[in-house]
């Protein structure tokens, strides 16, 4: 059982967050903190140009509520949002405020994912606690 549990949350399409959440649920010890931590990807500079003025701070906030959502539905959990690489963001993430389980989705790797690795694989060799993925 977990003290500190880290569940990183994609809210990609292809992504089911409830397995990574139930079983942050399961592996909780009464008390515990888990952090869902959304990381927001950086828009290149020449993308940027053509976004809406306001749609980073909107992006943020829509992400937010929805974390903030998802975050009551567990006690004691609550929603973080930061910005960068999402893999590297996770464990510097991970690295400073030392959870003892990170619970995170993965799918079925492609052919790029075999060839670049996809986030969860950077996590899982990477991290310096116990790594759970689920499918």
């Amino acid at each position: 059982m977990y003290h500190n549990i880290l569940v990183p949350i994609s809210f990609d399409a292809e992504r089911d967050v409830t397995g990574p959440l139930k079983l942050a649920r399961i592996l909780a010890v009464p008390g515990a903190k888990i952090t869902l931590l959304h990381v927001v990807e950086h828009i290149p500079g020449y993308a940027i140009s053509y976004m809406p003025v306001d749609y980073i701070a909107e992006a943020r906030q829509a992400i937010r509520a929805e974390l903030d959502e998802l975050a009551a539905t567990i006690p004691g959990a609550e929603g973080i949002v930061i910005e960068g690489h999402s893999g590297r963001s996770i464990l510097d993430w991970a690295e400073v405020n030392k959870p003892d389980l990170i619970v995170i989705a993965s799918h079925r790797p492609g052919m790029q994912d075999l060839l670049l690795g996809s986030t969860a694989s950077q996590v899982v060799r990477h991290a310096a606690c116990a790594v759970h993925v689920v499918r």
